[in-house]
């Protein structure tokens, strides 16, 4: 982490603080002594963050002009770190209109510089239809007339990272694994602290201003030693058969059902997987003399550390764009239409206890009771596309605004007395669960657990009253275990 004296007076913006790359940069930042404006889209998405009072927070959306005002008015330098990730068919538009917004914006704000993470690859080549648009938005940015440095990167190792996710789900659960042509395509990935230090290092190196720079870590290797190699670090043995016929729309099935990432978002992903990503102009080496990147096994085992560890500060599923279409979340309140399915207890322990049993749930614990259900439950979401049980969760015991919990996400967590949870699989309307804690009179605690779902259509209202019985026995039993288990741990 590059440090600075914290007398620094420079005000820096960060775009996408929700997303992998924006939620560990911020840290790395405050550390150096910069103070620091988040941009979000939805501010409550930020809650549990332990950086969170140390920085300016702001509401806005890069596809909104008006709301980019206020959170570029004083800024010295913006970081533009929002991407699509899913494969719509918009995607590319709606990423150029967004560094256009940004970058008009800066300009009139007298933006000193805005540095921007892109990725790698010879434009000069047929570049997928997701890295084209990724080069076109740094276009995009230096076209609006603002100092713009703009790194290029291809795979980054980190806990969390998207890329190293899918290697790794599928390195672990895969003895044996029938690849595409493109686990030959060479590659040089870099390590998430090295990508962080040249983002960082950029603010102080006034030469890599109006730079389109390139950084990779020692190694240029393909997918395929990807691979082997974390199969190495891990101390496993694998054998890759590779065949000529597995087309991008079959691996990217191939990967959404091995793997936590879905398939709209693992399309784009491996349609960029037959383009070469490797380092071709080595000028960072001149502009950053100080960075010396890691190898790509040193890189694997830091990541591993920190997962073993249960310390990922983000991860790729955090980001909002990675979840079901963009929604305001919805005052849950008794109305006409919405199903509300409430369930209380008292329990003979603290509201603390409590708290703790229900922010336990799911990931590698599983689900209190009829587990075998649940698991059902994620294998037919994974059927019809959804997003199945295999997120799991970023921390065994802690929750925050915005983490994905199996098929949920958590939409709003109040520390000892609220943990809400909104409903990503299929389903024919919108769902939440719903706990809360309160201290009740007789010196117990209350603890209440809500349903709610909103149906869309008839097929909704069909889904609700033939689940019904179901859902009746396993939220039931549910709260009487999760009962259980505080009266226990309370003892203990």
């Amino acid at each position: 982490m590059t440090s600075l004296p914290s007398s620094n007076t420079q005000f820096i913006l960060v775009t996408g603080a929700t997303g992998y790359i924006g939620g560990r940069l911020i840290p790395h930042l405050l550390q150096a002594g910069y103070r620091v404006r988040a941009m979000v889209r939805d501010p409550a998405r930020l809650q549990g963050r332990p950086w969170l009072s140390d920085v300016d927070v702001v509401q806005g959306d890069v596809l909104v002009p008006d709301s980019l005002n206020a959170a570029l008015s004083g800024i010295d330098a913006a970081y533009y770190l929002v991407h699509s990730m899913r494969g719509n068919e918009d995607f590319h538009q709606r990423d150029l209109r967004a560094a256009r917004n940004l970058g008009e914006a800066a300009k009139v704000h007298g933006v000193k510089q805005v540095i921007y993470l892109g990725g790698l690859g010879d434009p000069d080549t047929d570049l997928s239809h997701h890295l084209r648009s990724r080069q076109l938005t740094g276009e995009t940015l230096r076209a609006c007339g603002v100092r713009v440095t703009e790194f290029r990167a291809g795979v980054i190792v980190g806990s969390g990272s998207i890329s190293f996710e899918m290697i790794r789900y599928l390195t672990e659960r895969l003895p044996v694994m029938i690849c595409p042509q493109w686990v030959y395509t060479r590659i040089q990935p870099i390590g998430i602290t090295d990508t962080l230090n040249y983002l960082v290092t950029a603010l102080t190196t006034p030469s890599c201003v109006g730079q389109t720079i390139e950084i990779g870590g020692q190694d240029v290797i393909t997918y395929r030693d990807m691979m082997l190699g974390y199969a190495k670090v891990r101390g496993l043995r694998r054998f890759l058969i590779p065949v000529p016929v597995l087309t991008p729309r079959l691996s990217s099935y191939w990967v959404h059902w091995t793997t936590p990432i879905p398939n709209d978002i693992a399309r784009p992903l491996i349609e960029g997987l037959r383009n070469e990503v490797i380092v071709r102009d080595t000028h960072a080496r001149d502009l950053f003399p100080s960075i010396q990147p890691i190898d790509y096994e040193t890189a694997v085992r830091d990541a591993l550390s920190r997962l073993q560890a249960s310390d990922v500060e983000t991860s790729w599923s955090d980001a909002l764009i990675s979840s079901l279409p963009d929604r305001t979340p919805a005052v849950l309140t008794t109305h006409e239409g919405m199903f509300i399915e409430r369930r209380q207890r008292d329990v003979a322990a603290s509201p603390a206890t409590a708290f703790r049993v229900v922010s336990s749930l799911g990931g590698a614990r599983g689900w209190p009771t009829f587990n075998w259900a649940w698991r059902l439950r994620g294998v037919m979401d994974r059927l019809v596309g959804g997003v199945g049980l295999r997120r799991g969760r970023r921390h065994p015991d802690e929750l925050r605004v915005g983490d994905a919990l199996d098929f949920w996400r958590v939409e709003a967590v109040e520390p000892g007395h609220l943990v809400r949870l909104r409903a990503e699989m299929k389903v024919p309307g919108r769902a939440w669960l719903q706990f809360k804690i309160e201290p009740s009179a007789h010196g117990t605690t209350t603890l209440a657990q809500t349903a709610f779902f909103a149906p869309k259509g008839l097929f909704g209202f069909l889904y609700w009253y033939v689940l019904y019985p179901i859902h009746g026995l396993v939220f039931s039993s549910m709260i009487r275990k999760l009962a259980q288990q505080a009266e226990h741990m309370e003892r203990s």
